[in-house]
């Protein structure tokens, strides 16, 4: 996993654009450059920057069930010692799709999209569990999904 470089501070035009694809991801530049001010290459390159330096990605959310995962869960884990190279082997691994490490009962929390029960259990027995440091897991089987958003806008 790639360490980012601190970002500096965004700025308004910066924040509008992002607030922007935010609300639809598919907006062209020419409409954000409407809204924002800019022309269409000038958003562009604003989006560019933006994505380079890490600050934002522009991805398809997609629906997992839609697509031939008929599992999804959240794994708490407890770690014996440091919680980066756990993490880092665990952000690794196809079928996990989010890692953070936290403060609390578990040390760091992933969400994993299995095929099925089977693989779900194959991931958490041959994968997750064998990896140095891994003490524990708790698995969270996800039964319906209610809210799943990214727009939050931006400070």
């Amino acid at each position: 996993m790639t360490k980012k470089q601190p970002r500096a501070a965004l700025d308004d035009v910066s924040k509008a654009i992002i607030e922007q694809l935010q609300a639809d991801g598919r907006r062209s530049y020419a409409a954000i450059g409407k809204v924002v001010g800019l022309s269409e290459a000038a958003v562009r390159q604003r989006v560019q920057r933006l994505i380079d330096s890490g600050v934002m990605q522009v991805v398809a959310v997609t629906d997992p069930l839609e697509l031939g995962f008929a599992r999804q869960a959240m794994v708490g884990i407890r770690v014996n010692g440091p919680m980066e190279p756990v993490a880092d082997a665990l952000a690794d691994l196809e079928e996990v799709d989010y890692v953070v490490i936290t403060a609390g009962v578990y040390d760091v929390l992933v969400e994993v999209v299995c095929e099925s029960d089977e693989h779900l259990l194959e991931v958490i027995s041959n994968k997750i569990r064998r990896i140095s440091g891994v003490d524990a897991t708790e698995t969270f089987m996800y039964l319906k999904l209610r809210k799943q958003t990214y727009s939050w806008g931006v400070r």
